[in-house]
């Protein structure tokens, strides 16, 4: 059975760094497609970055681009998202998602959550004083 399991959501202060990891169990990365969402209270759920199967594509939405890195290391079996210069704003649970990447390539269509199957728990991120 596809798990992901998300880990690094803590609480921080505005400025500040924190790095995510989405850990594949029962399956290997490589051939998936890696999406990192989140939702706030109240809020639907949005996609932040997404990554291709190789890591040679990615994208960001335009509210994180300059600020949050997505990276893996399929080695590792790791999905990495490193957030920067964090913001109130970027509080929210954060989900990792997989699906498969024929294509091997990434864009704002295969970035929706409704084209991911596999989902994480989430991890809180709370951006605070």
């Amino acid at each position: 059975q596809l798990q992901l399991v998300e880990s690094g959501g803590d609480l921080v202060q505005p400025g500040g760094s924190l790095r995510l990891s989405c850990a594949g169990s029962g399956f290997t990365l490589d051939y998936y497609r890696i999406g990192w969402f989140r939702q706030a209270p109240g809020k639907e759920r949005e996609g932040v970055a997404c990554i291709s199967s190789s890591g040679g594509s990615r994208y960001y939405a335009d509210s994180v681009k300059g600020r949050f890195t997505i990276s893996r290391d399929n080695a590792k079996n790791l999905v990495y998202l490193q957030m920067n210069s964090l913001k109130p704003e970027d509080t929210a649970v954060y989900y990792c998602a997989a699906d498969t990447n024929p294509s091997g390539q990434m864009s704002f269509s295969l970035c929706m959550s409704r084209v991911f199957r596999y989902w994480g728990q989430g991890t809180p991120v709370t951006v605070s004083l």
